[in-house]
């Protein structure tokens, strides 16, 4: 494939779109967050499955306290208390309360609850009620919170801290989801060392294992680290060998460039199934990217320089990974943005989404977003910036004052 017959980030996109997710398996509740549901899940009973009280007071019938006031209070029989965690032996009747507790199960009869704030205690047989209550207040109905076989959450959700709380209260210890993609990391280049040696002249620490490690983790991957490939076929094409065999996808961060010493697209085209998908997206800084598929295995090429391989990786490569973790949702740019209005005119060359970074900073109320000029290989730009704003590719850039999307780191 040409270098220069460039793609779009929408056509990626319907690239991605042919990905098909990976296998099903079931994990226990407190091992599911941030999961992606490989199922539908059905309230299998009502919630609460049973008229409980919302408050401390006293389980009564609404109608035994209209008219009750200060100057005027009900006087009410105590017929007894409800134990927490039983089922009430007691019914109510006109005229008469049944103590209770936050939770506690309402007694037969009972259509509402006072609070003990609103009562006076007279003797052990007999209170005082100093406000009316209407059916129904105080007290969670049975299925106010679920009702029996209502759908709670879809497949292809990710699980949240209060997700988790609702699969509990529906008594679901285990739950079904997509399996993650076990992603291999493989840094390349005869100039790049471990972060742990001195760098000679010409040389460079290994800055993309780590960045590409801890974005693997966000996007809901299993990193693995395969090591440094030198600027040598054999040693390239043994780690991409090893890779294939242990992971669903591989992320090599350098070689993805058009030249003598790149070696990438000439390893991974080596393979046997290997079809290179793309070589060139329209997007600035990351343009030389290599998107791969030996059978149903993926293999990322990604600019060398740290900003490009994490912008790639941001707007690409986490949605494949979405998309091969069963998220219904993986195409969206990004989970959430911010509006913010530009501080200074930021210019951009037409033919290619430009992605700058940006300086968030509060003025009078307004969210502003200052732009961070640097070159790809400057990781010190993406620690200064609090996000990243896209440019379309028909634009020539943004004015001081318009107000843009910022996608927050």
């Amino acid at each position: 494939m040409d270098f220069f017959q460039v793609q779009t980030t929408q056509q990626v996109k319907e690239i991605l779109r042919g990905f098909t997710p990976l296998g099903i398996e079931d994990v226990a509740l407190q091992d599911a967050l941030c999961r992606i549901l490989a199922e539908d899940v059905v309230a299998p009973d009502a919630l609460p499955p049973f008229d409980r009280s919302a408050m401390d007071g006293y389980a009564l019938r609404a109608k035994d306290t209209f008219g009750a006031a200060e100057g005027s209070p009900a006087l009410l029989e105590v017929w007894g208390e409800v134990k927490m965690g039983e089922r009430p032996s007691i019914e109510v009747r006109d005229g008469g309360v049944v103590q209770i507790s936050t939770g506690g199960m309402l007694p037969e009869e009972a259509n509402a609850v006072v609070m003990v704030e609103h009562t006076q205690v007279i003797d052990e047989r007999t209170i005082q009620v100093f406000r009316a209550v209407a059916p129904g207040e105080n007290v969670i109905q049975r299925g106010e919170d679920l009702k029996r076989e209502e759908k709670i959450l879809e497949r292809g959700h990710r699980l949240r801290p209060q997700d988790l709380g609702a699969l509990a209260a529906l008594g679901k210890g285990m739950v079904r989801v997509h399996r993650r993609p076990r992603v291999g990391i493989i840094s390349s280049g005869d100039e790049v060392v471990p972060i742990d040696a001195v760098p000679h002249e010409g040389q460079i620490r290994d800055t993309n294992r780590y960045t590409l490690w801890a974005l693997t983790l966000e996007a809901g991957g299993k990193p693995f680290h395969l090591g440094i490939a030198k600027d040598e076929l054999k040693d390239l094409q043994g780690k991409l060998d090893e890779g294939l065999f242990q992971g669903d996808v591989l992320a090599i961060s350098g070689g993805s460039s058009v030249g003598t010493r790149d070696l990438t697209i000439e390893a991974i085209s080596s393979l046997a199934q290997a079809e290179v998908l793309l070589h060139g997206v329209a997007v600035s800084p990351g343009k030389p990217t290599i998107l791969a598929k030996v059978g149903e295995k993926v293999i990322w090429g990604l600019p060398g320089h740290p900003v490009s391989a994490m912008v790639i990786f941001m707007t690409l490569v986490a949605p494949s990974l979405w998309r091969l973790g069963g998220r219904t949702d993986w195409d969206k740019p990004y989970s959430w943005s911010l509006k913010a209005t530009t501080s200074r005119n930021i210019p951009s060359a037409q033919g290619k989404e430009d992605y700058v970074r940006v300086k968030l900073s509060e003025n009078e109320g307004e969210l502003m977003a200052a732009p961070i000029f640097g070159k790809s290989g400057s990781i010190s730009t993406m620690v200064k910036g609090d996000g990243l704003i896209r440019i379309e590719m028909d634009s020539e850039g943004i004015e001081e004052g318009e107000e843009v999307e910022v996608w927050p780191f």
